[in-house]
């Protein structure tokens, strides 16, 4: 395939200096006639001359306008090549942008899902949504609001579970909660008490010493849980939910 590009070339460049030689002749041709006056030259001549120089150059062009495009047509396939070569080895680095630019474009679509996104619901709307919105809540302690699970440990101590604190206080801000225990003696009540007045609970939320109640039988904080007729009561004996369920 290279020999008859070669060899095709040569031709063209041979018959370019052909032509220019042929010009060189003509054009001292020309010289010489003009130098002699015109009042002795043959409008004949003069014509023919003429016709013969506008036909030299009809053929010069003739013959160069098919070669015009085959010398540009490389110009025009090598960029496409380099370009070519140059998109193949910079694939690597240019995915990057690629993927720079498609984000840019999911941005908008981001902020949309973003939008219209659940809301992540706070303790209080939790707290809200489980008790249905009751106003009165009773809740009896042992087991539930302190770590003891048994009347006897009160006479000991008394200590909050931390994880429900929060729970209790986002309670107080909207219910009216009543707590009720069946304790031993009187030093359980108190130690009750300091553990509930420890843990904040008296100041930080709507609770007062007056709603914490006392008893020293089980019928008795069923007869608390009638009396003040709660939307919720909250008990870890199974007894007394089914009583009350009655």
């Amino acid at each position: 395939m290279a020999q008859p590009s070669s060899s095709l070339s040569s031709s063209k460049d041979d018959l370019i200096q052909l032509i220019k030689r042929l010009g060189t002749y003509l054009a001292l041709k020309m010289s010489n006639l003009f130098s002699i006056s015109l009042q002795k030259l043959d409008p004949r001549s003069v014509g023919a001359i003429a016709g013969l120089a506008v036909a030299i150059i009809f053929t010069y062009r003739l013959m160069r306008s098919p070669t015009a495009p085959a010398r540009r047509q490389p110009k025009r396939q090598a960029p496409t090549t380099s370009s070519s070569a140059i998109s193949t080895q910079s694939n690597p680095t240019l995915m990057p942008s690629g993927v720079c630019s498609s984000s840019e474009d999911l941005r908008p679509q981001n902020v949309v899902d973003e939008f219209f996104q659940p809301v992540k619901p706070t303790l209080g709307q939790i707290v809200r949504q489980k008790l249905s919105e009751g106003r009165k809540v009773t809740c009896c302690v042992l087991g539930v609001i302190l770590e003891e699970s048994s009347p006897e440990e009160l006479q000991k101590q008394a200590t909050v579970k931390s994880s429900v604190l929060d729970v209790l206080l986002e309670i107080t801000k909207f219910c009216d909660l009543y707590l009720m225990e069946r304790v031993i003696d009187d030093e359980s009540e108190k130690n009750v008490l300091l553990a509930l007045e420890n843990a904040g609970i008296f100041t930080s939320g709507g609770l007062v010493k007056d709603k914490v109640l006392f008893c020293s039988t089980e019928n008795g904080r069923t007869s608390f849980v009638r009396q003040l007729e709660p939307d919720w009561h909250i008990d870890t004996n199974p007894e007394i939910v089914s009583q009350l369920a009655v």
